[in-house]
Parts: C-alpha cells; sequence; structure tokens
C-alpha cells in the first residue's frame, strides 16, 4: 500500500511567500498541498501545477473559510498534517490617520481569520494525536516602527496567540511555531502601496505629509541614496521556505524562525538591550526612516 502524503493547508497562494512555497513543495511530492487564494481567478496557476486549491477570503470566517475548510477536508479525506497561515497585508499609515474601519480589517484579515482556521482544525488534529500549526509572522512582529502600527499590532497579536496555543498544546504532539521574515521579494509593498493610497488622506495632511511621501517612494522602490545597503537584506521567498520546511518536518521544530538579518539583529537586540535603551534605538531608526529632524 503506498504511504499516504501528508497534508498541509497553506493561505494566501495567490502570489509572493504563499504561492512560492506551494509551488515548491508540491514539486517536491513531498506534500498533499491545498493553497487557498482570495480570488477564482488565482487559481489556474496554482491547478495547473496540480495543486488543490480553494477560494478562501480571510474576513469572512463563518461563510468563505467555513466553505474553503470543508472543500480541503474532503480533498484530505478529513485529515490535516499542517497548516501553514500566510494570508495577510499591511495596513501603513500613522496610527492617528487609521480609522476604525481600516483597523478593523486589519485585525480581522491578519488575526481573527487565522484563528478561526485554528480553532476549526485543532479537534482534528488532537483526534489524529499530532499536527504542526506554523504562522507567517514578521519582524514588525518583533519590534515597532513608524507609520506601520496597524500592521505592527497584527503580527504582534499573532506572536501573542502563538506563544500562547504553544503553552496550551504542551502536551500534545501538535506543534506551533512561528516566521518572522524581514524584507521579502513580493508583492507585499505592491499591495501595501495601493492600500496605503486608497485608505490614507495624506495630500492635505501636514504633519506626516513628507514622512507619506517618503513612504510612498519606498514602496515603489524608489530608495534614497543612503538606504541602498539595506536592499541588499532583502531575501527571496526561498528563505521563507527553508524555515518552514525545518517547522513542518524537524523533530523538535523551533518556536521562532527569524528571516533576513534585520530580523536575527532585531531578535538579539531584544535580548541584549533593555527596554528603554530598545525604545531609544528604534525611536532614531524611526526618525530616520521618516525623515523626522523633529
Amino acid at each position: 500500500m503506498a504511504k499516504r502524503r501528508k497534508s498541509l493547508l497553506i493561505t494566501g497562494c495567490s502570489s509572493g511567500i504563499g504561492h512560492y512555497c506551494a509551488l515548491t513543495l508540491a514539486r517536491r511530492n513531498d506534500w498533499h498541498v491545498i493553497a487557498t487564494v482570495r480570488q477564482a481567478g488565482d487559481r489556474a496557476a496554482l491547478e495547473n501545477a496540480g495543486i488543490t486549491t480553494v477560494t478562501m477570503e480571510m474576513s469572512d470566517p463563518e461563510g468563505s473559510i467555513n466553505q474553503g475548510l470543508a472543500t480541503t477536508l474532503v480533498a484530505t479525506e478529513g485529515q490535516l498534517d499542517a497548516i501553514f497561515l500566510n494570508a495577510g497585508y499591511g495596513q501603513f499609515g500613522a496610527l492617528e490617520d487609521i480609522d476604525h474601519g481600516c483597523l478593523s480589517k486589519q485585525l480581522a484579515i491578519n488575526v481573527i481569520g487565522p484563528m478561526h482556521i485554528v480553532r476549526s482544525l485543532l479537534p482534528i488534529m488532537r483526534s489524529q494525536g499530532h499536527g504542526r500549526i506554523v504562522f507567517n509572522s514578521s519582524v514588525l512582529g518583533i519590534c515597532a516602527m513608524p507609520l506601520r502600527g496597524a500592521y505592527s499590532a497584527s503580527k504582534f497579536a499573532l506572536e501573542g496567540l502563538a506563544d500562547t496555543l504553544r503553552i496550551e498544546l504542551a502536551d500534545s504532539n501538535i506543534h506551533v511555531s512561528s516566521i518572522e521574515p524581514g524584507p521579502i521579494k513580493s508583492r507585499f509593498n505592491d499591495n501595501a502601496l495601493r492600500i496605503f493610497q486608497r485608505d490614507i488622506d495624506y495630500d492635505d495632511n501636514s504633519y506626516w505629509a513628507p514622512a507619506y511621501q517618503r513612504l510612498e517612494a519606498r514602496l515603489k522602490g524608489g530608495f534614497p541614496a543612503h538606504d541602498t545597503p539595506w536592499r541588499r537584506f532583502t531575501l527571496g521567498p526561498g528563505a521563507v521556505l527553508t524555515a518552514l520546511e525545518h517547522a513542518l518536518n524537524a523533530t523538535r521544530p523551533r518556536s521562532h524562525y527569524p528571516v533576513t538579518l534585520p530580523s536575527h539583529m532585531l531578535f538579539f537586540l531584544r535580548r541584549l538591550l533593555s527596554r528603554q535603551q530598545l525604545h531609544r534605538l528604534l525611536v532614531r531608526a524611526g526618525k530616520r526612516e521618516t525623515g523626522e529632524s523633529r
């Protein structure tokens, strides 16, 4: 009898990290990959590679997510060995300019939706006696930066939820890991720019206008000259895949996987410095980031 391939649900596979990880793992035939996308038009490229694909809107737990999970479990015959919770986006802008609707949507898609999936699938993992849950967090879930408060809040929330799950599941064979990427080549900046331009009124904002112009240029890829070295820290999605594979396959997966040099540096500085020292460092970095002289 042929050995059953382990099943893996990956959310957010329309592009970027999720798309790359789904295609690569499926091509290696290591996993039966089930990939989620937001729009039906994004399914073709994945399905042509033989990947089971479902449409799932992360802001609709009771409708789209539940339907997608039902389809997933039919494809996997009621079992699921691992989840990579990758879907999400970045809402940029100063916190004072982000209204209730924007903040609520950021948390709904980046936090509430993923946790609905975890709650729905944990009974299956408990009954089968094993499972892997991997959250795609961010360097901004380690330390905050200006103009990224809503996104950072969502990733800090994921870190707290993952830490809590790790404690609550300590006596089970269900392992929980977080991946904290820094800059990764993807469509993240393109999507963040579109949402920023749509949701933030920055033309008449006398206080934040210079910082917003700088942020907009950065999201478009127009790095100032002194930022050029930082571009070398940007890695491809394969760096995240390496961490994901360890989290999925290792006998003792790590709790945290920093990816890219900025993430490793911030993990180190958070252990080395006091909170006050780290705060001062981040304030200086934030002023450099926004071009503030005050």
